[in-house]
């Protein structure tokens, strides 16, 4: 693996203190759900409708003030009962039922309205993904772009395509996912993640957030963040589409890039101890970590007033 022009970055610890002097952009009294900002979802499938239900509800626990959802048509119906707090727009679909890649267009179009956007949760079939994510990021401009899971390996052959944006994307990957994005083999990843981190963020020209055991946030010749929060508990299905999902509404508020990554990983740490506690390290379910999103990140602005 090719390692990084620059020297290494030593990473941050992401503390309570470090982030109570990064404080999350808040609003006003008197703001509405507008002036908290708009995301959008983009996912689910046939088989995985429940991906894109836990990343969207998972937006509004982080904050976002409007929800909107960009699923197949044969879910959508599903989707929409299971969030009703979400405007839900049914999409065209492949045969393997995930959105047809000739409706980038009008999901870009929706894009443009709101201050964050999530892809990837749920989605299947790599081939018809990255049809799809080339055509989308080619049409956004102004929303920040959150990429997740199969969304992701796209970049392996359009290594520029964010590059557009200017850093106002965040990539999710985990080892092995980044191991197909940057044609590097996982263990290589795993053995020097931090050299991997910073490689990706500068390729991609995007916030990258390494998951594992200890979850490294890389930006563009910027600092790097890792975060110890969490326990193996998380390791579970559907995890890390809250995590996106956080990420996601914590952007539609209007926190940069690099602190909206930071801050996710951070609460989705949290909120994991938290059920390990309670439940123990082992068998707690991704959807009970959006119960504790919430309370861990509402906790710092208690703190703050009572100082």
């Amino acid at each position: 693996m090719a390692r990084p022009r620059h020297k290494d970055i030593k990473p941050r610890v992401l503390t309570t203190r470090l982030l109570d002097r990064w404080p999350l952009p808040q609003p006003g009294e008197d703001d509405d759900k507008e002036d908290r900002g708009r995301v959008l979802i983009v996912g689910g499938s046939r088989e995985m409708p429940g991906a894109v239900i836990l990343a969207a509800t998972a937006a509004l626990r982080a904050g976002a003030g409007k929800l909107r959802i960009a699923t197949p048509r044969s879910i959508a119906p599903l989707v929409a009962s299971e969030v009703p707090e979400a405007r839900v727009f049914a999409l065209p679909e492949t045969k393997s039922g995930i959105i047809d890649p000739r409706a980038a267009k009008a999901v870009a179009e929706r894009a443009e309205r709101v201050q964050a956007v999530l892809v990837g949760p749920g989605l299947i079939d790599d081939r018809a993904v990255a049809q799809l994510m080339r055509s989308l990021t080619a049409r956004i401009t102004r929303a920040v772009l959150v990429v997740d899971a199969t969304a992701l390996f796209f970049l392996a052959r359009s290594g520029q395509a964010l590059h557009g944006l200017e850093s106002r994307a965040i990539l999710t990957p985990h080892a092995a996912e980044m191991g197909k994005m940057l044609g590097a083999d996982e263990a290589a990843i795993k053995g020097e993640p931090m050299l991997a981190a910073q490689r990706a963020a500068e390729t991609f020209q995007a916030v990258v957030v390494l998951k594992g055991r200890h979850t490294l946030i890389a930006q563009p010749g910027g600092d790097m963040f890792c975060n110890r929060t969490g326990n193996v508990g998380l390791a579970t299905s559907g995890s890390g589409d809250v995590l996106a999902g956080i990420i996601a509404g914590l952007a539609a508020r209007g926190a940069e890039p690099v602190q909206a990554a930071a801050w996710a990983v951070y609460l989705h740490g949290r909120a994991g101890d938290n059920l390990a506690k309670r439940i123990g390290k082992l068998g707690y379910l991704a959807r009970e970590l959006l119960d504790e999103v919430a309370p861990v990140m509402n906790a710092f602005d208690r703190r703050k007033k009572e100082d």
